[in-house]
């Protein structure tokens, strides 16, 4: 299966193929203050399975930590996606695929959040173990 998206102005196209990783939502400040929302909707997804099929030239990137490297275009200043060279997954921001199916999983830097949401999902204090995070479940 492939997704397609593509920036705000339409420059910079992009696909996902496959499934991603993992999809959920994330409530850290930092992804908030770059989207512009109280909450950032996630999907990651393996490096290999996300390219950049026309406007390359036009992809721009910022990196406030080696965490991340965020992706945008340079023409419009949309967001298109996020690297995260320490876990080797990319964020492909769900609003920049309009065709997938948004299934979130989990919720990570949930004691940050300005936004509480009740979906019974697992809340996570900061990221999963296995991202380095403590792995902690807070109570919704």
């Amino acid at each position: 299966m492939t997704q397609t998206g593509e920036c705000f102005c339409g420059a910079v196209k992009i696909e996902a193929t496959g499934e991603p990783e993992a999809m959920g939502y994330c409530h850290c400040r930092s992804c908030r203050s770059w989207s512009g929302g109280p909450v950032n909707a996630f999907s990651l997804w393996k490096p290999e399975a996300v390219r950049v099929t026309s406007g390359a030239e036009y992809v721009a990137t910022y990196s406030k930590t080696d965490l991340s490297q965020r992706q945008y275009c340079s023409k419009c200043g949309g967001h298109l996606m996020t690297n995260h060279p320490p876990l080797s997954l990319i964020d492909v921001f769900v609003a920049t695929l309009p065709g997938l199916d948004f299934k979130p999983g989990v919720h990570v830097n949930y004691a940050e959040t300005v936004l509480p949401m009740k979906d019974g999902l697992p809340k996570l204090k900061d990221f999963p173990a296995e991202f380095g995070g403590s792995g902690e479940a807070i109570p919704e």
